[in-house]
């Protein structure tokens, strides 16, 4: 995976890091292939708490890849497949049993973009820019942001930011609330490290159970919202050897252990 994306885990935090600066980490068949193999290892390690997804040089990614774009409007049966490759990779991070972060040093666009809207949770560069910019060169949205885009910002605001194209800077992110924060490029690793260290030291358990909750209620209201919340941690509550380890350890006054067998004979790493 050297020549498209690094994989590295660190203190039950998994981080792929686009690999291709001199192509502003632009999206190839071989880069949906190697984020595929990455998603899938990271969803079948017991220990990650969170996965940071980012990119090196001046940008995060600007989305598909020049030559991958001639090619796919002279061969549309070649474009559907790669736009499915793409889509499966943004569904497979919605789907991983922990959050993941996007860490938006530079330009994200298009594509690139839609990685951010597919994140848990953003964290952006001020001097970062994001932006759908489809329209520009006449052409729709196709890896989701017609639908991610107006959860995260509301109708009116993505209607505004696919048909115009329009660019957003780290603070003008935040605002729309398309990012958590932006902070000086700087210190974004830093800002990055401080959101980890409150999601290192929970339980995958009831993490997992909780992005899932989200995500599967996200068009219920009242009661189907409500049935559909309680069936969940019922489930949780009976499977979950951990279910009840907070409680006691609030009653017995000590720090709760949030470790099973899955994850070893050891204690919980420092923070």
């Amino acid at each position: 995976m050297a020549d498209t994306l690094d994989y590295d885990v660190d203190r039950r935090v998994a981080t792929i890091r686009f690999t291709r600066p001199e192509a502003l980490n632009s999206i190839t068949d071989a880069l949906l292939d190697d984020l595929e193999t990455a998603l899938r290892q990271a969803h079948e390690d017991p220990e990650l708490r969170a996965l940071v997804l980012t990119g090196s040089g001046r940008a995060f990614s600007v989305g598909l890849d020049l030559d991958l774009l001639e090619r796919g409007f002279a061969d549309l049966e070649y474009w559907s497949s790669v736009l499915h490759k793409l889509n499966d990779c943004y569904l497979r991070m919605e789907a991983l049993p922990f959050p993941v972060i996007s860490q938006v040093n530079g330009l994200a666009r298009a594509g690139g973009y839609e990685f951010t809207l597919a994140s848990d949770l953003v964290i952006m560069a001020e001097e970062a820019r994001i932006g759908d910019v489809h329209a520009p060169f006449g052409v729709p949205p196709g890896g989701g942001a017609s639908f991610r885009l107006a959860r995260r910002c509301g109708e009116m605001r993505a209607k505004e930011l696919i048909l115009t194209g329009r660019w957003l800077d780290g603070k003008q992110a935040e605002s729309y609330g398309l990012a958590l924060r932006s902070v000086p490029l700087a210190q974004l690793p830093e800002a990055v490290e401080e959101l980890l260290a409150q999601l290192r030291n929970k339980p995958r358990g009831s993490i997992s159970v909780a992005k899932a909750m989200m995500e599967a209620n996200r068009h219920l209201s009242g009661r189907a919202a409500v049935e559909s919340e309680l069936g969940r941690f019922l489930e949780w509550a009976k499977g979950d050897a951990l279910a009840s380890e907070g409680m006691r350890a609030f009653v017995e006054k000590r720090e709760p252990v949030w470790v099973t067998e899955s994850d070893g004979p050891r204690s919980p790493e420092p923070l």
